[in-house]
C-alpha cells in the first residue's frame, strides 16, 4: 500500500489543497485546520450551514499567513474575486471562541472579516489557533494525555482509503455517479485491496512517521455538499445508514494522531499494525 494523495485545508470548512509531501507537526499537517469562522458570538460557523464555504479556497504562505480566494459554483460568485492576504494575528487580543476545547482564538481583523461576510452572507469573523498544545484530544474520542490536535473537529489526521470508497460506490450502484474523495475531506488517502481495513488497525506508519490510530471517523451532513457544484443530495449518507451505522451514527475514515514527526510524501509506503 502507499499514499495516494495529500491535502491540506488551512482554514476550517473551506476547500482543501493537494501537496506533494506535507510536514506532520504533533498536532496534524502543517498548516492544516488553524484558521477557522465564527459568528459575532464566538460560534463557529460551517459548510454544514453555509455550503458556500466549501468553494471558499485558502493557501497557506511560507510565514503562517494564508491567501484568501473564492472559488467554485457558490453564491459568492458575483462578488470581486481578488484575493486577500491575512497575516498571522499574532499581537491581537484574543476573543471567546465556541469551538470545543479552545476557549479562545485569535481575530485576524476588520478586513478580512469584511470579506468573508460579504461572501459568506452573515457577519463573521475570522480567527487563528495560536498554539495547538493548547487544545487536546478529546479522551471521549479517543484521545490518550499528551495528544493535541489543530482546529478540526476530531483528531490530528484524517485517512480515507480508495478501497473502502471502491465498496461504498458499489453499494451505491443505482446509477448515481462515483462519489468524490473530496467529501470526506482526508489530510490522507491510500490504496489498498481490502475495505476498511484501516478500522482494524492499532497503528500504522507513512513513510518515516507512526501514527496511533484514534478511532473511526462519524459523518454528518458536509458529506452530502458535492465539492464541485456545492449543491446538496442525499450520498453518501444514505448508504453509509445502510451498511456502516453503528449507534446511530454512519462511519467512513480514521483519525490519526502522530506517534513521531517528520516529512510524508505522496508515494510513502503504508505499513499498518493491526489491533
Amino acid at each position: 500500500m502507499q499514499v495516494t494523495r495529500l491535502r491540506v485545508h488551512p482554514v476550517k470548512s473551506f476547500a482543501g489543497s493537494d501537496v506533494r509531501s506535507a510536514r506532520v507537526e504533533p498536532w496534524g499537517l502543517a498548516g492544516d485546520r488553524r484558521w477557522a469562522v465564527v459568528d459575532h458570538d464566538g460560534a463557529t460557523v460551517t459548510a454544514r450551514e453555509r455550503n458556500g464555504m466549501l468553494g471558499l479556497t485558502a493557501e497557506t504562505l511560507a510565514d503562517g499567513g494564508v491567501l484568501l480566494g473564492g472559488g467554485g459554483a457558490s453564491d459568492h460568485a458575483l462578488l470581486p474575486d481578488a484575493p486577500l492576504r491575512v497575516d498571522p494575528p499574532v499581537d491581537a487580543a484574543p476573543i471567546p471562541v465556541g469551538i470545543s476545547r479552545q476557549g479562545q482564538a485569535l481575530p485576524a481583523g476588520d478586513e478580512a472579516d469584511a470579506w468573508l461576510s460579504a461572501r459568506i452572507g452573515q457577519p463573521v469573523r475570522l480567527v487563528w489557533q495560536p498554539d495547538p498544545r493548547r487544545r487536546p484530544v478529546n479522551p471521549a474520542h479517543g484521545g490518550l494525555p499528551g495528544e493535541h490536535v489543530s482546529l478540526a473537529d476530531v483528531g490530528p489526521l484524517l485517512l480515507t482509503s480508495e478501497a473502502s470508497l471502491a465498496q461504498l460506490d458499489r453499494w451505491t450502484d443505482d446509477g448515481t455517479p462515483p462519489l468524490d474523495m473530496l467529501r470526506f475531506r482526508p489530510n490522507v488517502v491510500i490504496d489498498g485491496h481490502e475495505p476498511f481495513a484501516e478500522e482494524t488497525w492499532s497503528h500504522v506508519e507513512l513513510g518515516p512517521v507512526r501514527f496511533r490510530v484514534v478511532g473511526v471517523c462519524d459523518r454528518c451532513v458536509m458529506t452530502t455538499i458535492d465539492p464541485v457544484t456545492l449543491v446538496r443530495g442525499k450520498e453518501p449518507i444514505r448508504t453509509l445508514a445502510k451498511h456502516r451505522r453503528r449507534n446511530g451514527k454512519t462511519y467512513f475514515g480514521v483519525w490519526l494522531a502522530p506517534e513521531t514527526t517528520g516529512e510524508i510524501a505522496v508515494g510513502d509506503t503504508v505499513v499498518p499494525s493491526p489491533a
